[in-house]
């Protein structure tokens, strides 16, 4: 198995997973819709800076210790739980308020950062990364190979496909930023975002390794 039969499977999986909504899709519409496409740029870095460190940590066999270790498993669903509820909760406070999010007012450097830390956490905390980098990626590794390497570049891969497919998606949601910012709209936006964010932390929370 070499190179050329490695990369077109490896490339429609990865298609068909970027297609599959999850926390990080759900992260990205929210920030785009209510902060336009250049505020959401540092959420998709993170989320797929996040991405890659599990890839090497799956290279590295990290990754299946923590899908093989059921307290290591726990820690980081509890974690992950935590994340996406404390961001349904922050949501949902907003569309009771009806004001903007803390970052709107922040510096611009502030914001990214913070919008950068977010995206990251919400992929290094989600607990079925570790189990899917660990199951997903030795599929497309030659036996015999250097897996760190193979990993480290499949996922350079999966990254950038990534990458692209979720900046068009900002783009295309941030041109309609306005209209989401309109109070009214804003508001069921916000409840809609959070109850979609405290619906994925609680699934993370209960569901069984």
């Amino acid at each position: 198995m070499d190179l050329l039969h490695v990369v077109p499977g490896f490339l429609i999986a990865v298609l068909f997973m970027a297609a599959v909504p999850g926390p990080a899709v759900a992260l990205i519409l929210r920030r785009a819709a209510l902060r336009g496409a250049r505020a959401t740029v540092p959420v998709v870095l993170g989320l797929e800076t996040g991405l890659y460190l599990w890839a090497l940590a799956a290279g590295g066999g990290l990754a299946a210790l923590v899908a093989a270790s059921h307290t290591a498993y726990a820690v980081l669903r509890v974690l992950g739980a935590g994340v996406l509820l404390w961001l349904g909760l922050r949501a949902w406070r907003a569309a009771w308020v009806g004001t903007p999010q803390p970052e709107a007012v922040l510096p611009v450097r502030f914001g990214r950062r913070g919008a950068f830390a977010e995206g990251l956490l919400v992929q290094v905390a989600n607990p079925k990364a570790a189990v899917f980098t660990f199951a997903f990626y030795p599929q497309f590794v030659p036996h015999d190979s250097a897996v760190l390497a193979w990993t480290a570049g499949l996922g350079l891969l999966q990254v950038s496909v990534e990458t692209v497919l979720y900046l068009l998606l900002t783009l295309a949601v941030g041109r309609a930023s306005r209209w989401f910012t309109r109070p009214v709209v804003r508001r069921r936006l916000e409840a809609a975002s959070g109850t979609v964010l405290v619906a994925l932390g609680l699934r993370v929370a209960v569901e069984a390794h």
